[in-house]
């Protein structure tokens, strides 16, 4: 039972992952078709992505009152209608407007399933969700491509994601009832899960605010570049491709989706990586493996190597996020693991939602060809953060083994 429980939640993600590419993929038809301009795309992207800050923020309080599978159901009904009404958008303004429930939609069932597996669940369990996420965010570029390619319409592409998140919406909507039932059986495991958290950490957090805790701000950081490098490359990678490497718009879409895949491959194997590898190793070969991926934009090389730099990028992104979440207990301990997985959500939808934007205005007041080295400055910066966090609490560890040692009460995040 709690294995099928655990395959409805992969399921749910695959519908957080379906329209999140879409937007980028198919605005090189839309925008002549709107009359918009290059960087409205940005803008429409921040919409969506301030809906789901906004649910996110209320996500604990919706949680509690209704439960994750009465949210999870609604949420994902709300992206499947929002994704109907893009078919249907006369105008640009509709487009605004349908923008607001599907963001609204991402963000409560996302804070809610992450927290809900990284309390109850290990570490593989964590990079297999969100390669599940990871499916729906390949599938729609591949979906998209296919109508682009072969009706020369982004409509059809939309109707057609809409159709599945509908049929997973009918999934959800039938297996309710287990969510009650699986969520009295957890409790058990849950207990469990927090004494293995217990063990990883220390000294005593329990009296600072969470945001005074050391490292805290660093990891926020790590957050927001992350999903800033992430949600860049899927909105604007497409564009780069058509505008600066001459590629044909069904082809740019492919490679878009090679970049998803990459992500979504790279997370399956991590959960097995997981069993023998530490977290924290992992962030790093995945953040050095993205930086490469950058330098192959970067260098003036045939279009194929672009193709490969896509991958890599994908690749080396599959580990950071998922392992990044399942250490925050294990990094500032379990009394305050919930409000700041909180803050870190908050600020990962931060940076999907402004940095995106400000690329999009940057290129359009100089050139798309600046979109490599953005990213790799992106990179860089979430590099150069993650490690100084590493340092800090290596650094605080040994502090309060030697203050163990030698009898006095140890000083972990004072």
């Amino acid at each position: 039972m709690a294995t099928f429980f655990l395959v409805i939640i992969y399921l749910a993600f695959i519908s957080l992952g379906l329209p999140d590419s879409l937007l980028g993929v198919s605005w090189s038809m839309m925008q002549p078709e709107f009359g918009a301009r290059l960087e409205t795309a940005g803008l429409l992207f921040m919409t969506i992505a301030g809906g789901t800050i906004i649910s996110s923020f209320v996500s604990g309080t919706l949680l509690k009152r209704f439960g994750t599978g009465i949210v999870t159901f609604i949420s994902c009904f709300m992206t499947a209608a929002a994704l109907l009404g893009f078919y249907y958008a006369p105008s640009l303004i509709w487009l605004f407007l349908f923008a607001i429930p599907l963001g609204l939609g991402a963000g409560a069932v996302d804070a809610g399933l992450n927290n809900y597996v990284a309390t109850h669940y290990k570490a593989q369990h964590m990079s297999w969700l969100h390669c599940f996420w990871g499916i729906g965010a390949t599938m729609g570029p591949v979906i998209m491509a296919q109508f682009i390619s072969e009706q020369n319409s982004w409509r059809n592409g939309y109707i057609a994601i809409a159709g599945l998140q509908f049929a997973l919406v009918m999934i959800l909507f039938f297996t309710l009832p287990l969510w009650n039932k699986i969520s009295e059986n957890s409790k058990i495991n849950a207990t469990k899960r927090q004494e293995e958290i217990n063990d990883g950490i220390g000294g005593d957090t329990k009296h600072q605010k969470p945001i005074q805790i050391k490292g805290v701000k660093l990891a926020l950081v790590s957050f927001l570049f992350y999903c800033g490098t992430e949600a860049t490359m899927g909105l604007w990678g497409s564009s780069f491709l058509v505008n600066v490497k001459g590629l044909s718009v069904g082809v740019a879409a492919k490679w878009v989706s090679l970049y998803y895949a990459g992500i979504t491959i790279g997370r399956f194997i991590t959960g097995f990586i997981t069993l023998w590898m530490s977290s924290q190793l992992l962030i790093r070969i995945g953040q050095i493996t993205a930086l490469a991926g950058t330098i192959l934009l970067l260098l003036p090389l045939p279009s194929i190597f672009s193709m490969i730099g896509f991958i890599l990028i994908g690749l080396g992104l599959a580990p950071i996020f998922p392992c990044m979440l399942h250490e925050t207990p294990a990094r500032f301990g379990k009394d305050h693991s919930q409000t700041i997985m909180g803050y870190q959500m908050a600020v990962a939808y931060t940076g999907s939602t402004f940095l995106p934007p400000l690329f999009g205005f940057m290129a359009a007041n100089s050139t798309i060809g600046i979109f490599p080295f953005v990213v790799a400055g992106f990179v860089a910066i979430m590099l150069l953060g993650s490690e100084k966090l590493t340092s800090l609490l290596n650094k605080n560890r040994w502090s309060s083994r030697e203050d163990f040692l030698n009898g006095g009460k140890t000083t972990f995040g004072e």
